[in-house]
């Protein structure tokens, strides 16, 4: 809860006679403001300056307590009356409000420079990591309307294990049985799905079920991945800095990771010329190696692949060569009405006669866990042998 309206023009009147003296919001020097203003006031409106002054001033101010709060895994500001978060079933409207609509642009340019990037009406929009972990997305008004917008993704404060998972249903254990599978034989694969369908959290409970003795190095473009696993490298790329210089995109750290040693090479997001040097690698005896990229289907995957490796010149020839012999199989994800995020279907990769490569249902997840098998079973089965029986009528590890 923000501070009443007298009380945020205080606020407005104190900070700028402090901001002025260039020193800190305390008690006593607030109180000195105050006094000086020609207001009288007790404690309590005091201590209400100085809270508000705080928030302004440390951690994401009046987002703070959001972002510490458990479960979040998002935050949007959509100018200052309207605050909304996510914690896993829907998008639900809080009681935060700003001041203005200059509170929240002074609010993201602060996280901004704190992550050493310039916020402005020259350079109007901002996609930055913070130290924190939470990754931040701004455009200031009047691009973005009905003001200032601010996208927060919280980083995952846990790393869950695939029998976590199962028990929060996000698959059945016919499909656990298959993820474990695909660890232990060292598949190649993709976890797909839209925006905030749980691929990171997937993938990383994943790795955290490979062997011990394994090395793993991670590349992102945002340090997201926490797998429970003894042996991890990661690799974070950079944004050229406030003039232009300083770059770091995947592609070069995806190069660096190939001579790393890597047991297991994992790009965090697939979403740029990267995939080049990915299905390279893949084809050059890196087994094991894995990713996310967002599609809307399993179906889609080769045509979403397909758009990234032309943008990057390599040709569609191509790229179904080395797609065919570097990736086995998609575990794809969605968001189902009630805010769960689950397993929706295993594909495979399969040749076609015009020498393209398709995605292929093996396994499909209906309803509360009913998983039926697919045109694309038999191949699944070459891939991961000795899986027995997966065919199930429903409810198994979901809740």
């Amino acid at each position: 809860m923000g501070p009443t309206a007298p009380e945020r023009g205080l606020v407005v009147e104190v900070r700028d006679r402090i901001a002025a003296a260039g020193v800190r919001p305390t008690p006593e020097r607030v109180a000195e403001a105050l006094r000086v203003g020609g207001h009288v006031h007790g404690d309590t409106t005091v201590l209400a300056v100085v809270d508000a002054l705080h928030r302004e001033t440390v951690g994401a101010g009046p987002l703070e307590g959001l972002l510490r709060t458990v479960g979040v895994t998002d935050v949007l500001v959509n100018g200052p009356e309207a605050v909304y978060v996510d914690r896993g079933a829907g998008l639900e409207r809080t009681d935060v409000v700003f001041e203005d609509d200059d509170a929240v642009r002074r609010l993201a340019q602060r996280l901004a420079a704190a992550a050493g990037r310039r916020l402005d009406d020259a350079s109007p929009f901002v996609d930055v990591r913070l130290p924190d972990g939470t990754r931040l997305h701004a455009v200031l008004a009047p691009l973005a309307r009905p003001g200032t917008a601010l996208s927060l993704r919280v980083p995952a404060r846990v790393a869950y294990s695939l029998d976590e998972l199962a028990e929060l249903g996000a698959f059945a254990s016919a499909v656990g049985r298959v993820l474990r599978a695909v660890v232990r034989h060292r598949t190649a694969f993709l976890v797909t799905g839209g925006t905030g369908t749980g691929k990171t959290t997937l993938l990383s409970a994943m790795l955290g079920a490979v062997d011990p003795l394994e090395r793993l190095v991670l590349v992102e473009d945002a340090s997201e991945l926490r797998p429970d696993h003894p042996h991890v490298v990661a690799l974070e790329s950079r944004p050229a800095n406030v003039e232009g210089a300083g770059s770091v995109v995947l592609r070069d750290l995806v190069r660096q990771a190939l001579r790393m040693r890597p047991d297991r090479l994992v790009v965090g997001e697939v979403r740029g010329a990267e995939v080049v040097d990915l299905l390279g690698a893949l084809n050059t005896g890196h087994e094991g190696g894995c990713g996310t990229l967002h599609a809307n289907t399993s179906r889609d995957v080769p045509a979403r692949l397909e758009a990234l490796a032309m943008a990057a010149g390599l040709p569609r020839a191509a790229l179904h060569s080395q797609l065919a012999a570097a990736l086995d199989l998609v575990v794809h994800l969605v968001r189902d009405s009630g805010g769960r995020r689950r397993v929706a279907e295993v594909a495979v990769f399969r040749p076609t006669a015009d020498r393209t490569v398709e995605c292929t249902a093996a396994l499909t997840v209906i309803g509360h866990g009913r998983v039926e098998e697919g045109p694309g079973r038999d191949r699944l089965r070459e891939l991961l042998p000795n899986l027995g029986e997966l065919r199930t009528d429903g409810l198994e590890g979901i809740e």
